[in-house]
Order: C-alpha cells, then structure tokens, then sequence
C-alpha cells in the first residue's frame, strides 16, 4: 500500500508525508482533525468507519446540505452531508468495515501491517477488546506509530471517563478564565480541546515518525482532551502556580497588559494591543490620555488602575468612528484591528491570500469552498508545494478499491 501519486489518490505522491500511510480509526473531531493534519501534508489517509452510519459526526447538524435535484437524477448519493463532517475530514479516503467481524478485523490486520500511523480515539481498553491490543498490533507491524486520545487520560483516577469537549472545557479550567464575568464561565467558540488534543496528537506522531528513522520501530503516543487544554493554560497556568493566583474570566481585556482588549468607538468597536512602554508613549498623547499621572506611568501601574485606564480610553475612543479610528491608531502604530464575523473573514482577501479557503468537487455536492489548511510549504528558492486537496468523502466512498488493494474484497 502506497500514498496517493499526484495527492488524489494514487502511488508515489508529493509533499512532507509523502511516504506516509495512516488508517484512521477515530471519530467525532478531535482524532479526524489530527487525520486531516497528516492527510494535508501529503499522507494518505484512508478513514475506516462503521457500517451504516459512519463517523458520528455525519448525523451532527443541522446545517446539513442536500445535493441537488439535478445531480441525484444523474445517480449522485441523495444523502444530506453534515457541514460538521466537511470541516474536518478532507484529503480521506472512506472505506466501511464491521471490526466486530472476522471479515473486517482480517481487512483492519491487513490495513495495520502496510500502515506507518494508526489513529484511534476509542474509550480505553475498546480496541483491546477488539482484538488489537498494544503487543497484537507491535507484532503485526513494529514500524507503527500509534495515537491514541482520550478524554482525560488513558490512567489515573478518572483514565476511563468519558471527553466531550465542552465538558473538559470545563473540568480542565478553560471555562474559567472565559466569558464576560466570573459570574458567567463560557466555553470557547470552537470545539477546542478537540482540536487542540489532535493538534499535539498529529505533533506527536511526527516526533515518533522521525524517532523511528533511527530506530526501526514505532509505539505510542497518547494525549487527551484534558492535557491538551491544561498544555495551553499559559501565563494564566504560571499564574497559580508560581503566583498562586487564581484567574478568572475578565470579559476582553487582558490581565496582565492594560490597556489590550475590546473597546468602544462612536458607532462599533475596535481592539487594542498597547503591549509595550514605547507603543503607551505613542498611544497617549494622539488620543489625549494622562503622561502625568501615576496610575498610567507604567504597564504594572495601569493594570492595578486597569478600570480607570479603560474607562479613560474608552471615553477618547467614543469620539471616533471605527473606520477613522482604526486609521489614526494606524497612524500612530499601535496594533489595532475589528471583530470581523466569519462571512466578513471568509470574503477578506487576505484570507484567500494566505490558501485558506479550497474549492473542491465534492461526489454528491458537486463544487463547494471549505476552510483550508494553515500551513503552507516553500522551497528555498521560494517555490510553494500546492496540495492537490482532496474533497471530504462519501460514507464507504473508498471500499471496494481499498480491499481489491488489500486483497481482501469479496471478489479479490
């Protein structure tokens, strides 16, 4: 088994990951996300679901978006497709396999000895009781580099809990520290855990992946919804426990750097990063606020005094509208900038700018755009590597060609 040649699909493909082979056994978002990672820097990912429904997330919605009357009359899946599903499942291919049949666990060993990454997001202990402990799945293939996510972690007291990503949003503290108010904790506006534990799980498979350049030998990495949060805590992490204060949520201003959030002009709002002494000297006089007086001399100064250095800026700002204000704090260079909703960020042009928007042909919905990748790869002389994306796939898109491959199909 190969990765994709032209990144569509076929033998001998281009990119980081090139040589790459990963059998993604994960669901939900946070094992797919790191999937996608793997698959957008050029590996092959080949998405092994469940009969029938498929990854949890084609059922998540609404929004869900039907093909046309026009493409179902030409024989295209009249299935609804999750927007939910699109997000984070591009550059796989699908393939439908019962792993609690002799005939799916033979297609899975099979997958597992050509295969360099497995992925699995399993509840601890599942996939042993499938018959794929650690030790059966090192004999069938030492070179494997194994992820595994979890909620809270595979051991501990709670190594067996069960991780949805608000809820260890939550528990890991994050909610604390978010929202208008202490009064008021307020999850983060994406699935974060879930996508930070498979950002540091595809990290960590790439660590593994060189290690074994040297080694011969693959093995495991583990990470979870809580490590990844409790990993991204900070100065707020070093807060405690080195200061041993508590943060709490304080609505969009910064606490330790005054003045730095959301603020009020005559007819929107504008955000601020006055981050250093030489940006406050610049800062004050153009917007006519105290050089004098000692609650604003410094940042430690203004952040004990963080109430009335805001309320001074936002009474200079109320005079202003956005678009002239964001233009003199321009003027002025200070770092300054609105809150775009998402229809504004994926028509700004620097966004496109930067490839993070791909139009792609989807099997049932024919031509959609979906958010992109963040990373993008140059050469030396400034060449850049264009993934040839693949869109995400059809429940089951993929299997007969996989087991024919295999040599497991019915027929093969």
């Amino acid at each position: 088994m190969t990765s994709p040649a032209d990144d569509a699909g076929k033998p001998g493909g281009t990119g980081p990951l090139a040589d790459i082979v990963v059998v993604d056994l994960t669901r939900a978002l946070a094992g797919p996300h790191a999937a996608m990672m793997l698959g957008d820097l050029g590996a092959r990912v080949i998405k092994v679901e469940t009969p029938g429904s498929g990854d949890d997330t084609r059922g998540w919605g609404p929004p869900f978006v039907e093909p046309d009357a026009e493409r179902i009359a030409a024989g295209a899946d009249p299935r609804p497709v999750s927007t939910y599903f699109l997000s984070c499942n591009r550059n796989k291919e699908s393939i439908v396999l019962d792993l609690k049949s002799d005939e799916g666990k033979s297609a899975l060993t099979e997958l597992i000895r050509r295969a360099d990454v497995l992925l699995e997001n399993f509840r601890p202990g599942v996939l042993d009781r499938l018959g794929f402990p650690l030790a059966r799945l090192a004999e069938l293939n030492p070179r494997l580099v194994i992820l595994s996510i979890s909620g809270f972690g595979h051991d501990g007291p709670e190594g067996g809990r069960a991780g949805y990503d608000q809820i260890a949003q939550g528990e890991a503290g994050l909610m604390s520290m978010t929202g208008p108010n202490p009064e008021t904790p307020t999850k983060v506006g994406v699935p974060i855990s879930d996508l930070l534990s498979g950002m540091y799980g595809a990290y960590g498979v790439l660590a593994k992946l060189h290690e074994r350049e040297r080694t011969g030998l693959g093995g495991l990495v583990r990470t979870s919804l809580l490590a990844a949060v409790v990993g991204v805590h900070a100065y707020q992490g070093t807060r405690w426990t080195v200061a041993g204060e508590i943060p709490k949520a304080e609505g969009p201003h910064h606490p330790s750097i005054c003045p730095y959030g959301l603020f009020h002009a005559s007819d929107g709002v504008v955000q601020i990063a006055v981050g250093s002494e030489g940006l406050w000297a610049r800062f004050a006089p153009a917007f006519g606020l105290p050089t004098d007086d000692e609650r604003f001399a410094s940042n430690p100064a203004r952040v004990r005094n963080g109430e009335v250095v805001r309320a001074a800026v936002e009474e200079a700002f109320s005079h202003w509208t956005t678009a002239d204000l964001l233009a003199k704090l321009s003027e002025v260079g200070v770092p300054s900038g609105e809150v775009k909703n998402l229809q504004q960020v994926f028509e700004w042009d620097q966004t496109a700018s930067q490839g993070l928007l791909l139009d792609l042909e989807h099997s049932s919905l024919g031509p959609i755009t979906i958010p992109g990748p963040p990373l993008r790869f140059f050469d030396t002389d400034g060449g850049e590597w264009k993934r040839n994306h693949l869109p995400p796939p059809l429940l089951g898109e993929h299997t007969d060609a996989v087991l024919s491959e295999l040599g497991t199909a019915p027929d093969a």
